[in-house]
């Protein structure tokens, strides 16, 4: 029964990691960028759904919706201020950049959110639903479901619509795209603003399981970073699958072993993992013309 609940717990987990990690797939393949200050946006997600939703007594899905908005409106500053003036010049200084801006936030957040967890209440938290023989907060079910739907949407946007295929065509290549009249700036901007959406959503669903606070996202990002790496950041189901059995095998070995040795193990895996797969479990080495 502890291993059924590890088991479900490592899933729901999981799709948190999948979700911040998509956010890497989607800026590295736009723009071979990515964006550091990824944890930082998940806990604004989760502190926007919270001041909108109990601070100011809004009801719950305008207060997510505008969240996610703020959370689309961080992801294109992110871009516009920390990315662009670098990676116009040819510098990876955007790599600092980013984990600087993402301090700035979490700091921010800190003198005026406050420092104090505060419990994020929402209906699906409440009550229980039997599995395999132990109680399973709807949230804990949802939360896999949601994930992996939005990797679903993600996957139809890029290919049947006519602004995925265009940040499609930036990605196999700018030069033609930018001649094809697509607006290569926009699309960039585009990407950071969904990647920092999907952060967002993967907070405010974690909110009421592990409260809201200003550093709530750090150690998700880093997890979320190593989940892109361990799943082939080049590969959007690839990320998602990672995130699934990252996990799956962190919730197992707290279960097992103890919350001590958690961290030791898991990430021991990440490095023994990518030592076989260098390009990622479902990544593939790039093809360079000559």
């Amino acid at each position: 029964m502890l291993f059924a609940s590890a088991l479900v717990s490592g899933l729901g987990l999981g799709s948190m990691y999948g979700l911040l990690a998509l956010g890497f797939y989607i800026t590295y393949s736009v723009s071979s960028t990515v964006n550091f200050s990824q944890g930082s946006s998940m806990m604004l997600g989760a502190v926007f759904a919270y001041t909108f939703a109990v601070t100011y007594g809004w009801p719950l899905a305008p207060a997510i919706i505008m969240a996610l908005v703020l959370c689309a409106l961080y992801g294109v500053v992110v871009e516009r201020v920390a990315i662009r003036p670098f990676a116009l010049r040819g510098s990876s200084a955007w790599l600092m950049a980013t984990v600087a801006i993402g301090i700035v936030a979490d700091n921010a957040v800190l003198f005026t959110f406050g420092k104090e967890p505060r419990g994020f209440p929402m209906p699906l938290a409440s009550g229980s639903v039997q599995i395999l023989g132990i109680g399973v907060s709807p949230l804990q079910l949802a939360i896999p479901v949601i994930g992996l739907a939005l990797a679903g949407l993600l996957h139809f946007f890029s290919r049947k619509t006519r602004l995925g295929k265009a940040m499609l065509a930036v990605v196999q290549n700018r030069d033609a795209a930018r001649l094809m009249g697509i607006n290569v700036s926009a699309a960039v901007s585009l990407a950071f603003a969904v990647s920092t959406v999907f952060a967002g959503v993967a907070g405010i669903m974690i909110a009421p399981l592990f409260n809201v606070h200003s550093d709530m996202g750090t150690l998700f990002g880093l997890k979320a970073f190593a989940v892109a790496i361990l799943g082939g950041i080049t590969s959007a189901w690839g990320v998602m699958i990672a995130g699934l059995l990252f996990g799956v095998v962190e919730g197992l070995i707290t279960a097992g072993l103890g919350s001590t040795y958690t961290h030791i193990l898991t990430f021991a895996l990440v490095i023994v993992a990518l030592a076989l797969r260098p390009n990622g479990l479902f990544g593939r080495a790039e093809v360079k013309k000559v």
